[in-house]
């Protein structure tokens, strides 16, 4: 496998994005606004169980070394910050998504 992964870090990088629009589209930066319903903690739950899921499955998928999977963490976390997600949010679900997919199976 080595630090590099199986896998280009454009992948990566769209995967990454493709994460942070599924949350965007479940969970949007400012529920309740522009009549958006406020979605429920559990549903919340379900959503990040989900993305997590899915990363640790394309992790496991492309043997991700030490570089891509904090390629994939940062550009997740910057896709979330220009979606307009609090700041304090988007660092605890960055570090939260980090510590889901470098944990052993």
């Amino acid at each position: 496998m080595g630090i590099f992964g199986s896998i280009s870090g454009k992948q990566v990088d769209e995967f990454a994005k493709a994460l942070a629009q599924e949350l965007a589209k479940r969970y949007p930066p400012a529920p309740g606004q522009d009549g958006q319903k406020k979605i429920s903690d559990k549903k919340l739950v379900g959503t990040l169980e989900r993305i997590f899921n899915r990363a640790t499955d394309f992790k496991n998928r492309h043997k991700l070394g030490v570089y891509k999977k904090a390629r994939l963490g940062n550009t997740f976390r910057w896709e979330l910050e220009g979606l307009g997600y609090d700041r304090g949010f988007v660092e605890n679900l960055t570090q939260r998504l980090i510590v889901y997919i470098t944990r052993k199976n």
